[in-house]
């Protein structure tokens, strides 16, 4: 039942403010049909009248009837060019942008459990099949339909006997095509899988494709992917497998049912059933309307199916894993971050931090240091709400993380990482994500973050290029910052911010960072330089996941411990 009212809430997409296209689609399809029939009821006239008939039209009556029959065509074509394309745009536009909101709703936690290639392959390959195989063939089931019931119609009109013979010899083609369409919907839905698999590896070997060339990797990568695209194209051939069997058993009903209705008609014309040779070929005709029909729709409609039954695969991953409930907090952190008794691992009995205890006051700055694999960026990620499966507490203001709304816990706090993204859009609309504010704000902004010279340079409308090639490691980084401060965050993470950075553009991002007041900054780093380590309020040392000191520079300098080690070391 759920997934029926799933199905509904997203096909109703694809007609919502759509109806008139979709029906004028449909319509002209349904006239289509009606000419084609027309037609057929003509080619009976003129054999009649070429044999010699004598109800037969007159020839001047059957040459307008055809000049009228060639003339209907320009303004149905026109309803359908009209009609048509603009259903199928609106339709798909729609449906991706409602199926891509959904996705949105998602929590950072949510959508890092899950595979991307999922996603990917539901927004490329698996719409590309809905579009072709449910929007495109809408039109072609209304004029099948019509098509096949009239020529049933027009048969049983001219000769009952003789329909009755012709239908009775595509029944059992019909019936078997039917069973084998049953399967098409189970291989549609392997091909998505097996396309999904293959995105997923297709997006981990371009994302690492600068490690897989320094370890000299291609040929594990190109083997990698192989096999993920074989797995694919084995899925698709056992489809086309299938297709091949439907077309197959349809022409020969095709073939069985006009052969046997021509030498059927024949004996009847012979024993005097009043059959013409104009009824014997518009039999012909219509009988072909028929076992095409026969032929294509159980193809059609187990693609239909398939189609459907992507929807619904589409719909459930979207729905799936959201976290809609949690109540909202203040976007402004008044007394500060208090985590208790934090233990958490990424694999059951596996822990990366063991019983954390750290309270962050608001407004003050905190470095986070220790060495690699430490638990820095996984304390980050948890603050960040990245998983709720951690024992012990984290809470902001006395509120537990657990039971915070995402969209409430992101209004509060924004993380900066190591990579960061950036649109391929100009520097400006990067700061503001496309929104509109102040545009004192959005100078303070840029001020504040660093950006100002690069801004004086260039221009607001510079554009970023492709993930921001065109801008530094360092100015990539500015805009993220300049994004956290115009969204007033009153709590901003940095995660690595300057590990990929020269020492001068390290420097000078962390200094930005540290300038910034009335905001709670708590930064990972590996850098351990004394002048900005001098400027935190407080320093918090991670060793195998457990907190081995915490205090100012000074304060674990004099103690000559594990983080005096570290800066030692470090120099």
């Amino acid at each position: 039942m759920r997934d029926k009212t799933l199905r509904r809430e997203y096909t109703a997409r694809f007609f919502r403010g759509n109806r008139p296209a979709y029906c004028g689609m449909l319509l002209a399809a349904l006239l289509f049909s009606l000419l084609n029939l027309s037609v057929a009821w003509l080619l009976q006239q003129l054999v009649d009248y070429v044999a010699g008939s004598p109800d037969a039209l007159s020839l001047g009556t059957l040459a307008l009837l055809t000049a009228g029959f060639i003339l209907a065509i320009v303004p149905l074509k026109a309803l359908q060019y009209g009609t048509k394309p603009r259903f199928m745009a609106r339709a798909l536009n729609q449906f991706k942008s409602f199926a891509f909101g959904k996705l949105m709703r998602k929590s950072i936690a949510s959508f890092q459990s899950e595979t991307t290639g999922t996603y990917l392959s539901a927004f490329s390959n698996d719409l590309t099949t809905i579009e072709t195989n449910y929007l495109e063939k809408q039109s072609m089931l209304v004029f099948n339909t019509v098509w096949a019931g009239g020529a049933v119609a027009l048969m049983v009109l001219y000769s009952p006997i003789l329909a009755a013979i012709a239908i009775g010899l595509c029944v059992m083609p019909l019936l078997a095509s039917s069973f084998t369409g049953r399967y098409m919907e189970k291989a549609e839905k392997e091909t998505s899988e097996r396309n999904a698999g293959f995105a997923a590896s297709l997006k981990d070997i371009l994302s690492g494709f600068s490690v897989i060339k320094s370890f000299r990797a291609e040929n594990s990568a190109i083997d990698l992917l192989e096999q993920s695209s074989l797995a694919v194209e084995q899925a698709k051939c056992h489809k086309r497998k299938l297709s091949v069997i439907l077309s197959t058993i349809g022409g020969i009903a095709e073939i069985s049912a006009q052969l046997g209705t021509l030498l059927i008609g024949a004996v009847l014309a012979q024993q005097g059933f009043g059959i013409t040779p104009g009824m014997l070929f518009v039999f012909m005709d219509l009988t072909g309307a028929v076992i095409t029909v026969v032929g294509q729709m159980p193809e059609l409609l187990a693609n239909r199916r398939a189609a459907l039954a992507l929807v619904d695969k589409m719909a459930r991953a979207l729905e799936s894993n959201v976290r809609d409930e949690g109540r909202d907090i203040p976007n402004c952190l008044e007394r500060g971050i208090s985590v208790r008794g934090l233990s958490f691992g990424y694999e059951p009995g596996s822990e990366v931090l063991h019983g954390i205890d750290i309270d962050f006051r608001a407004g003050s700055s905190y470095a986070v240091v220790g060495a690699s694999g430490s638990g820095k960026s996984t304390l980050l990620s948890l603050l960040m709400a990245a998983s709720h499966d951690y024992a012990g507490s984290i809470c902001y203001d006395g509120a537990e993380l657990r039971d915070v709304s995402s969209a409430s816990l992101y209004e509060l706090v924004s993380m900066v990482g190591q990579d960061v993204f950036v649109f391929d859009a100009s520097i400006r609309d990067n700061i503001t994500m496309f929104r509109d504010f102040p545009a004192a704000e959005v100078d303070r902004a840029i001020e504040l973050s660093g950006l100002g010279r690069l801004i004086a340079e260039r221009g607001g409308d510079y554009l970023c290029g492709e993930n921001g090639r065109g801008l530094s490691g360092g100015e990539k980084q500015r805009v993220s910052i300049a994004w956290s401060l115009l969204r007033r965050s009153s709590v901003l993470l940095a995660d690595e911010v300057t590990a990929a950075l020269d020492a001068g553009t390290a420097y000078q991002v962390t200094d930005d960072i540290l300038k910034l007041e009335g905001i709670t900054r708590i930064v990972v780093t590996h850098a351990l330089a004394e002048p900005l380590l001098r400027r935190y309020d407080g320093i918090v040392v991670l060793k195998d996941g457990r907190v081995e000191e915490t205090g100012d520079f000074d304060q674990l300098m004099a103690r000559k411990g594990y983080f005096y080690a570290l800066y030692t070391v470090a120099q």
